[in-house]
């Protein structure tokens, strides 16, 4: 059996722990007593993958009928896939969307059914190129679909979205018309963490401005007290998309979730140290982790950059289900938690983050100084249930050299974000109340995200809001080895060295600070009692 995750506490004996920094890492020495939060082992893996699949469309949950008896000649069927933010890093070849989506496929081939096309669904995200959707579908698929009936939602095309209706909390729900108005949609699901799939597929996934900022907003962020904790009451964008959801059910067309998990080998053999606990490095590993360390203080950044973005994680399907959406979220979550789920008792005055080279909105790109906020702020310190892994009012101390520097194809609205609305004020709400709708309708960034490969022009105030609970929440923030002048536009300070950073907390949490260390990644969740 996998061990499960656990927590460990720093004594003499303990080495020096891996720090992620963006497109590098560091061994750091933390002092007596610090928690270090690790994740479980990885799950095994499904053998017989192509079998898994067949079962589940086959065997569904909830009250769905068998794919293969709600396929039916003439109809029109919509088939919508997660985009290239998920999985972390990208998984090895074929991918498991590739995998469902022949199977998919042909059973509609042998029922009669032609009307049959594929779209990506990125909201608000940048469109996916050519070579990235063939990557992510196969070249059978693509040749067969692309570019007509295989394609990038357009969350600004007026004329292909449809209004579903309006939820009890006044939420307009509009959705792709194309899916909207099938006989049947199928949605193709990788759940990474807790947040994802469920009623947030269609709901959000096939959505554009008009719906998104009913949750993408300051109110709904500050309410969400783990987005990782979809349990009702818990996220109020969960629950947001679940209302928005349950409309679709009921008033729109007739969704087949198909939801896959993977297991935390987020590493390849090259990168497999980092993978492990420390102490359990081989003298192959060590190797391995010196010249890592080697390369990537020789090579210069554009070479790290490159070199990491060829990682592809080989991961292991955990499981597939498919069917009724609600129903199989439920399996989709346990999982999840299966994997992902540490328990950790209470909180510390310090939450010690290193941030990865890599997160949802810069695959391919460059993680600008917003989304390094995001990834840090929004996504791992949320990576909890019940309650944060710091105190209120406690410190947050992020790796990350935060460097002055952004995608001019991929964010260009980023751009202005960092350079024009942060240079006057980082608080969210005036910055949601002064400037969100001037770029949400700004025409340029409109015609950016429809006609090249950039966000809309609201997603960096997006991130800004992702961020927004753990801004909130910390009465510090201190960067080590980051960017003094691009961390100070994000309001933050920064540090030389992690000696400096608890230095700097002792003004906030006092001399002698309780430390957690969340080793991370591979991903998991903090479930702290």
């Amino acid at each position: 059996m996998p061990r499960p995750g656990f927590v460990l506490e720093v004594d003499e004996r303990t080495p020096p722990l891996l720090v992620h920094e963006g497109e590098g890492f560091r061994m750091q020495k933390f002092p007596l007593g610090t928690r270090v939060v690790y994740p479980p082992d990885a799950l095994p893996g499904i053998r017989d993958v192509n079998a898994a699949i067949r079962h589940a469309l086959l065997h569904p949950l909830g009250d769905s009928e068998p794919l293969p008896e709600l396929l039916k000649p003439g109809m029109k069927l919509t088939i919508a896939v997660d985009d290239i933010s998920i999985p972390l890093p990208p998984m090895t070849l074929p991918d498991v969307r590739q995998r469902i989506l022949e199977q998919v496929i042909e059973l509609a081939a042998r029922k009669g059914v032609e009307d049959v096309q594929i779209v990506v669904a990125t909201a608000l995200h940048r469109r996916m190129t050519a070579d990235e959707i063939r990557r992510m579908v196969g070249e059978r698929v693509f040749r067969s679909f692309w570019p007509k009936d295989l394609f990038n939602f357009d969350g600004e095309d007026k004329d292909a979205l449809v209004e579903v209706g309006t939820t009890d909390e006044h939420e307009v729900v509009e959705i792709s018309k194309r899916a909207a108005e099938s006989d049947l949609l199928v949605y193709v699901n990788v759940n990474l963490v807790a947040m994802d799939g469920g009623h947030k597929s269609v709901a959000i996934g096939l959505a554009g401005y008009r719906s998104l900022k009913h949750h993408h907003n300051v109110d709904t962020m500050m309410h969400s007290r783990s987005y990782m904790d979809t349990r009702p009451g818990h996220s109020a964008i969960a629950d947001s998309a679940a209302r928005m959801g349950r409309l679709i059910a009921a008033e729109g067309p007739k969704v087949f979730q198909i939801e896959t998990t993977v297991n935390s080998e987020t590493f390849p053999k090259n990168l497999g140290f980092l993978n492990k606990r420390e102490w359990e490095w081989s003298a192959y590993d060590q190797g391995l982790m010196i010249a890592a360390r080697k390369a990537n203080g020789m090579a210069p950044p554009r070479v790290r950059r490159e070199f990491y973005r060829r990682v592809e994680a080989p991961y292991k399907l955990t499981g597939i289900n498919a069917g009724e959406v609600e129903a199989v979220h439920e399996r989709t979550l346990e999982n999840l938690h299966r994997q992902q789920l540490v328990e950790v008792r209470g909180q510390s005055d310090v939450l010690v983050l290193g941030l990865p080279y890599l997160g949802p909105y810069n695959v391919n790109s460059i993680l600008n100084p917003i989304l390094v906020h995001c990834l840090g702020l929004g996504y791992l310190f949320n990576m909890y249930r019940n309650m944060p892994l710091v105190k209120p009012g406690g410190v947050v101390i992020l790796y990350h050299p935060v460097p002055w520097e952004f995608h001019q194809i991929h964010h260009p609205s980023y751009i202005d974000f960092f350079e024009e609305v942060l240079a006057e004020t980082t608080d969210p709400a005036t910055i949601e109340s002064k400037y969100e709708e001037r770029y949400a309708t700004d025409p340029w960034y409109t015609h950016l995200y429809r006609t090249s490969h950039a966000y809309h022009g609201v997603h960096p105030f997006y991130m800004w809001y992702w961020g927004a609970h753990g801004r909130d929440h910390a009465g510090d923030v201190i960067f080590v080895g980051g960017e003094p002048k691009s961390v100070a536009r994000l309001g933050y300070r920064a540090a030389g060295s992690f000696r400096d950073a608890l230095e700097m907390a002792k003004d906030t949490v006092g001399a002698s600070p309780s430390i957690t260390y969340f080793h991370a990644p591979p991903i998991m969740i903090a479930d702290v009692v």
